[in-house]
């Protein structure tokens, strides 16, 4: 498997290699991308985001989540359970969104499922980390190679699969693979990457919800 180049940012330091892809998407990497994370409404935005994603680049959806924001009441699981068929015309008339309807009602029936898991768990948060990644059992788990070539994990296979039997849309392996690493459910910062081992430091001290 070939080796792939860190990106240099403009401090000297390596970090991983998609970092040099656009712009924006260096504060993304330093400041949120793999630290763990318990927030139902930073959990359910990631999902529904993931799930707009699909098919189009993470630039898109980054340069777009303000609107994103604004557009679904700060993604509160509750507030967009309550979605009503004018929330859907109003989103499908928001060009600051990605106007998709099988997208939109996705994320309305997904706060409504969510809403389920947290009748059930207390929180999305104690659902999302009963799949955090064993990294032990991974098999070389932080070489560039590995973070570039994985998609899935049996670790996203399984939440996407229990996932689409509790209702939920748009929320294949490969998405919910793409959630876990940017939530901090598994550490995709290969070793010579600035990040990784703050990232790490911060899920040593994280408090997995139960």
């Amino acid at each position: 498997m070939t080796e792939i180049e860190s990106f240099i940012g403009p401090d000297g330091e390596p970090r991983c290699f998609w970092t040099g892809g656009a712009p924006e998407f260096l504060a993304y990497h330093d400041e949120e991308w793999g630290y763990p994370v318990d927030d139902d409404t930073r959990l359910f935005e990631k999902l529904v985001l993931e799930g707009f994603q699909s098919g189009l680049s993470w630039r898109t959806i980054l340069n777009k989540r303000e609107n994103f924001r604004s557009a679904f009441a700060g993604f509160d699981v509750e507030a967009v359970a309550r979605f009503t068929d004018r929330d859907r015309a109003r989103l499908l008339e928001d060009a600051g969104i990605v106007r998709h309807r099988g997208k939109i009602d996705a994320a309305m029936n997904n706060a409504r499922r969510a809403s389920d898991l947290i009748d059930e768990f207390g929180s999305v948060g104690a659902y999302v980390w009963r799949y955090e990644a064993d990294d032990a059992s991974r098999p070389d788990p932080i070489t560039h190679a590995w973070a570039a070539s994985t998609a899935t994990s049996p670790e996203s296979k399984a939440m996407a699969k229990d996932l689409k039997k509790r209702g939920w849309a748009f929320v294949g392996p490969t998405t919910m693979y793409a959630f876990m690493q940017s939530m901090g459910l598994v550490n995709d910062h290969p070793e010579d990457c600035i990040v990784r081992e703050r990232c790490e430091a911060a899920r040593e001290r994280f408090e997995r919800p139960v």
